[in-house]
């Protein structure tokens, strides 16, 4: 199994997952469908599949466009609302491309349909891999939008946490800092709220109220920071065809 990174944006990825023997590839989340496709033609493999985290639009905005471009492409996921969506998946469904099996976690919390999807080879040393969309990032999570405090502890802890630690995103090609579930489960403040340090410093005792103070606290932080200029964002959105531009007349 190979996986190309690709970042979209300032902080977002789309994946190409690539099995190496049948050259059958999937993608995860994707926002740039052309540059996804340049990728692909430039591997030499055969995109058959999107899966798709959740809903919002940095995740799933490229998706109408790449079934447009490539007919037939299964575009699949948990929640209806996934734009072109045509399979939709339950938690603990298992799928298999050649080699790779993936196997569908429902994580609702940033949303209510919110899928992880955990990846591994059988009799394959390199450890599996988790393509957490929003639910959970390097020393981090996402937000609880839809969902209870509560429905986002027991997806990062009672789903995820448990998973094998050697559980990574897989680092070709990455562009962040590679991480191990294991790895997260020492230092990620949103993996550790029943540790005594932790429950100290939001002064709550319940899982679900130390994760709601965390995730308070953080909001607060980033609020203090200074924003970035709309007009870089509107720029690299224009970079990666994330907007068009106006028609002549």
């Amino acid at each position: 199994m190979k996986v190309k990174v690709i970042s979209v944006l300032e902080d977002n990825y789309m994946y190409l997952i690539i099995e190496e023997h049948t050259r059958e590839a999937v993608a995860v989340d994707v926002a740039v469908p052309k540059r996804l496709l340049e990728i692909a033609g430039r591997e030499g493999v055969s995109l058959t599949t999107v899966l798709t985290t959740h809903h919002h639009w940095d995740h799933t905005r490229g998706n109408a466009e790449l079934v447009h471009l490539q007919p037939g492409l299964a575009v699949m996921g948990a929640d209806e609302r996934i734009c072109a969506l045509t399979r939709r998946l339950a938690h603990g469904e298992e799928l298999q491309f050649g080699a790779i099996h993936v196997r569908c976690l429902l994580t609702p919390g940033h949303t209510s349909g919110h899928m992880c999807y955990f990846l591994w080879e059988d009799e394959c040393p390199d450890p599996p891999a988790l393509f957490s969309g929003d639910a959970l990032s390097v020393a981090g999570c996402g937000w609880h939008l839809e969902d209870t405090a509560q429905q986002m502890y027991q997806s990062l802890t009672k789903t995820l946490g448990t998973l094998p630690p050697q559980t990574k995103r897989d680092d070709d090609d990455i562009p962040t800092v590679p991480s191990t579930l294991g790895e997260e489960l020492l230092y990620n403040p949103f993996l550790r709220v029943t540790e005594d340090p932790v429950r100290e410093f939001t002064g709550q005792v319940a899982p679900a109220q130390v994760l709601e103070v965390l995730c308070r606290e953080r909001a607060r932080f980033q609020l203090a920071l200074e924003p970035p200029q709309p007009q870089v964002r509107a720029l690299l959105a224009l970079q990666w065809g994330l907007l068009s531009t106006p028609q002549e007349k």
